[in-house]
């Protein structure tokens, strides 16, 4: 009995000494906070659009705990600016409590109307700042964001039932409703200056028998689950030029997500595909870059007509979650065309059809995850859940073209036969990768040795890369594709993408080699 009271005398105890545990005492801060940056740059964002969630680390680096008596933004409840102090939103804080020798996060977003700013220009530089504490206690960080005016394309909004209106397709005569949100262009949308950026919300379609200009220097950036759709009839246009620097891009027109900060630039799958539906006409692509779609293009019919249902020159696409050029029984004609980094191929020549690609380079450095197909793919067939189709591959040559990647090989024939189609392809004068180590692809398309298929190839030599991660396709003087292009090609497309004269002494792909 003695020894069952001791015992419970001993918890009572410890129970008494742990749950009387004195508060601790926080006193005023004295200006000595430390941060992790004196300033905060939002980077840029298009007006309404808000931007990602930037964080500031407060530290308290004294030997005592402290309580700041306020946080607050200059600008107070009229910033432009939210902030999570502590995981409280807002933007006005009291009493705010940081231990001895702790840190604590300070979250700052933003969404901004530049018409509620004070200028009329097309670009307006924000800023405000966080102060903590006040008086001679007053120490702040600045916020600055650059903010971009722009033209704002989007289908209408139900504001009782919150549906949003969706596309009305005619195809071959026959009205199609779709569940794809969207809008036909208006009369006075359907030219595309370099004046403003263009941000597009659902798809904007180029209404039928009509044509899309896209004049060079423009913007056109996409939101998530968007993109342009070119109806029966209609064509796109885009008039772009060669760009004094390469890496400005200037001139040329560029297709992209709405996301402009840094951590965006390269991140595949943003939007949806520029759609060339069966029925549209005479699209032409000059000097482009289109970068970080789903399907970079999606170009489908029209394998007969006497004009290329799409012909793009001197363009670039680039970090395509599914395909660079995904064409479906079409007739495509590129010249100076690059794709690399697509999540599944970056030419897909698919039921059949007629494709003439010349000094291109179809490459595949994709690294973010594993891809079924090669950098090109070639078939003549379309599955449903039910049918097999099987058309004519009218023709398909690639010559003076690079076709390489990270992968082996990159480029895969995959013919239904079937004695009432055809299945016309050829190279001439290209660098490829293709080695079989397993023989898994045996048959006639693949003698090497047969010229009507294959004349003046060079395989599994290294083309020498400036740098495929960041799409810089450049070659080198060390690149095997130096020299091995035909001049006849060469003749037909006499400058390189960057404009420099190959006629002398033309090297394969779209590039003449340089220094790196």
């Amino acid at each position: 009995m003695k020894q069952a009271f001791y015992f419970i005398l001993c918890l009572s105890v410890l129970i008494s000494t742990n749950s009387c545990r004195k508060d601790l005492d926080f006193g005023p801060s004295t200006g000595s906070l430390e941060f992790s940056k004196d300033t905060v740059y939002l980077d840029t964002v298009f007006t309404n659009i808000g931007s990602s969630t930037y964080n500031l680390k407060v530290y308290n680096k004294s030997s005592n705990d402290i309580s700041i008596p306020s946080i607050r933004l200059a600008l107070g409840e009229n910033s432009e600016y939210r902030l999570n102090v502590d995981g409280m939103p807002g933007k006005v804080f009291e009493n705010v409590e940081i231990l001895a020798k702790d840190s604590m996060f300070v979250f700052i977003e933003t969404t901004i109307d530049i018409n509620n700013l004070p200028s009329l220009n097309e670009e307006f530089l924000y800023t405000d700042k966080i102060e903590f504490d006040s008086g001679g206690n007053l120490q702040s960080v600045e916020l600055v964001t650059l903010v971009k005016d722009a033209v704002f394309i989007y289908p209408d909004k139900d504001n009782t039932t919150g549906v949003v209106e969706t596309l009305t397709l005619n195809i071959g005569g026959e009205v199609v409703e779709t569940e794809i949100q969207g809008r036909y262009l208006l009369p006075s949308e359907l030219t595309f200056t370099n004046q403003k950026p263009y941000v597009i919300y659902g798809y904007a379609a180029v209404p039928n028998n009509e044509t899309l200009t896209v004049e060079a220097g423009a913007r056109v950036h996409f939101h998530a689950n968007s993109g342009l759709l070119v109806s029966e009839g209609a064509s796109l246009q885009v008039d772009g030029a060669l760009s004094s620097d390469p890496d400005l891009l200037e001139n040329e027109v560029v297709f992209e997500g709405d996301r402009l900060e840094p951590i965006f630039s390269d991140v595949p799958g943003q939007w949806g595909t520029i759609w060339l539906l069966d029925g549209s006409v005479n699209n032409n692509i000059n000097y482009a870059t289109i970068k970080n779609g789903a399907v970079g293009i999606l170009c489908e019919g029209n394998p007969n007509e006497v004009n290329n249902k799409l012909t793009i020159t001197n363009s670039q696409i680039y970090n395509s979650s599914n395909f660079g050029i995904l064409g479906r029984r079409t007739s495509i004609l590129a010249e100076n065309l690059v794709i690399n980094n697509s999540g599944q191929t970056s030419f897909a020549a698919t039921y059949g059809g007629k494709y003439n690609v010349t000094h291109s380079t179809i490459a595949n450095y994709w690294n973010n995850s594993f891809r079924q197909f090669p950098a090109l793919l070639v078939n003549n067939f379309f599955d449903t859940a039910d049918t097999r189709y099987v058309t004519d591959l009218i023709e398909a040559n690639f010559n003076n073209c690079i076709i390489y990647g990270n992968d082996n090989p990159e480029f895969i024939l995959d013919e239904i036969e079937d004695p009432n189609v055809v299945f016309n392809f050829k190279f001439t004068n290209c660098l490829l990768r293709f080695q079989d180590n397993y023989d898994n692809f045996t048959g006639p398309n693949y003698d090497f040795n047969n010229p009507a298929l294959y004349e003046l190839n060079v395989f599994n030599q290294n083309p020498d890369f400036k740098d495929t991660d960041k799409n810089q396709m450049i070659i080198g003087n060390d690149s095997k594709a130096n020299g091995i292009g035909n001049t006849s090609f060469a003749g037909q497309v006499p400058n390189d993408i960057l404009g420099i004269s190959r006629t002398a002494s033309p090297d394969a792909g779209a590039y003449q080699h340089t220094s790196l």
